[in-house]
């Protein structure tokens, strides 16, 4: 890989952080996180994982969406875009199902068989 190329993909890497800050600070101030998996400037496409706060967020298939339909239109070097929350959603972001590990999402009042740990609470 020539300088050129590593300036480039380095340039486009931080265009599309900077993106993401700037047009989704929601994701941050909610504690979660976006970072850049994979980014294939040849074919135009970037793999972004959203964390924290964003596995399990009901509103993350939305905010997936959201990043997929805008930063193809805001970066023209970006043809194709990727996300996942890493709770067994594919690589377009629909959750449809449970995870790889048999874990499906659960929602506040329900209960199940399992009264196991819960994990975190939302801060609201």
């Amino acid at each position: 890989m020539s300088t050129d190329t590593s300036d480039a993909d380095n340039d486009l890497r931080e265009r599309i952080t900077n993106f993401l800050r700037r047009n989704f600070p929601q994701i941050q101030m909610h504690g979660g996180s976006a970072a850049i998996n994979h980014l294939d400037r040849e074919n135009g496409e970037v793999t972004v994982q959203l964390g924290g706060a964003c596995s399990g967020c009901g509103i993350s298939p939305m905010t997936i969406q959201a990043i997929k339909s805008r930063m193809v239109k805001e970066i023209p070097e970006i043809e194709t875009v990727h996300a996942d929350t890493g709770m067994g959603a594919g690589a377009d972001g629909d959750l449809g199902g449970t995870s790889s590990d048999g874990m499906s999402p659960s929602f506040p009042g329900e209960t199940s068989e399992d009264d196991g740990d819960e994990g975190p609470q939302a801060p609201f």
